[in-house]
């Protein structure tokens, strides 16, 4: 695939950790399905980025598994692979030269300030961060900056790895000369979705997710199990709303929106029971899943579209990195 840079373009993307949730959905991949068609999008699996907490053979020796299955989540959401250029990081090496020439550029005191190292480092244990992690921020910025990205639409935990971006770029355009834009984040319009524990955001690590692969005996039994209002006994009881993780995702997913103010109405006031907004929300979000895991469906049984989709793409991304490589070398006055 080539394009001709007549529209911004977009970089995103996610590391291929394991299935993605519906988190990811409202927090970027939302906007990747929306903006496809008006921008050049370029969606990154990011297998490098795994090696900043995972380095373990056990986990490197499934990355290409995983490679695959999240390229399946993003052909189950709607992303058109013949819209869209859908590669895989490791497949593009230009990305690791662009990386050491902006590692030259911002200091470890500002890699140390970026806020999501710590909570990683919370969330995984991590007593001491490799050299990859606390740098996980200069990578991304090569993987946005080496295709020339305008928009960036990430979660907003990733809000500030951008900043860094923009900054790298800036900081480079002056040094050497205009070569980069500099980028803007896009937050989806639920920035953090809270997980069905009520305790933090939506997380894989956590393991308070609903997939976007879950069947439908699987989301009732996770509705079912959710966190709501801890103070509430007996459905006469009046309910807390505001905050309330069954409520929050009856805003996102459940589209009849006179369902959703008469549940708020009667749960305030007592007159509901936590079992009939849980099941009205898993058919909700059953609903919603229902055309992604029809498109699942048609795409799973294809590994050779997948692999193909992958290679392709990967071929034309290192072709995009290697022209801005040769730009950056010129302006630096090394080539």
């Amino acid at each position: 695939m080539t394009f001709p840079k007549s529209k911004p373009r977009i970089l995103t993307g996610d590391r291929p950790t394991g299935p993605l949730h519906l988190g990811h959905y409202v927090g970027t991949l939302a906007n990747r399905v929306r903006l496809q068609s008006d921008y050049d999008c370029f969606f990154i699996i990011a297998d490098l980025h795994t090696l900043t907490t995972a380095p373990t053979k056990d986990r490197t020796s499934t990355i290409s598994l995983r490679a695959r299955g999240l390229v399946l989540d993003y052909l189950s959401v709607g992303i058109d692979p013949s819209r869209c250029v859908i590669y895989q990081q490791s497949q593009v090496p230009q990305v690791a030269y662009l990386s050491l020439i902006f590692s030259m550029l911002v200091s470890v005191p500002r890699c140390q300030r970026v806020p999501t190292l710590k909570e990683v480092m919370h969330d995984l244990n991590i007593e001491k961060p490799s050299l990859g992690l606390l740098t996980y921020p200069v990578l991304q910025a090569a993987d946005i900056l080496m295709v020339k990205a305008n928009l960036v639409p990430v979660g907003k935990d990733q809000e500030s790895h951008i900043e860094v971006t923009r900054e790298i770029a800036d900081t480079f355009n002056k040094l050497y000369g205009e070569v980069f834009p500099v980028p803007e984040a896009l937050i989806g319009h639920i920035p953090s979705l809270v997980g069905t524990d009520g305790q933090a955001k939506m997380s894989k690590s956590v393991g308070n997710c609903i997939y976007l692969s879950d069947d439908e005996a699987t989301v009732n039994q996770k509705v079912k199990d959710m966190y709501t209002d801890p103070n509430r006994i007996r459905a006469t009881d009046p309910g807390k709303v505001e905050g309330n993780p069954v409520f929050i995702y009856h805003d996102a997913f459940n589209d009849n929106k006179a369902e959703i103010a008469d549940l708020k109405d009667r749960y305030l006031h007592g007159r509901v029971g936590d079992v009939e907004v849980k099941d009205k929300l898993a058919l909700a979000i059953n609903k919603f899943l229902t055309p992604i895991r029809d498109r699942r469906a048609r795409y799973q049984n294809q590994p050779a579209l997948i692999e193909d989709i992958i290679s392709s793409g990967s071929v034309t991304a290192a072709s995009v990195a290697q022209k801005t490589l040769n730009e950056v070398l010129a302006a630096m006055g090394i080539s």
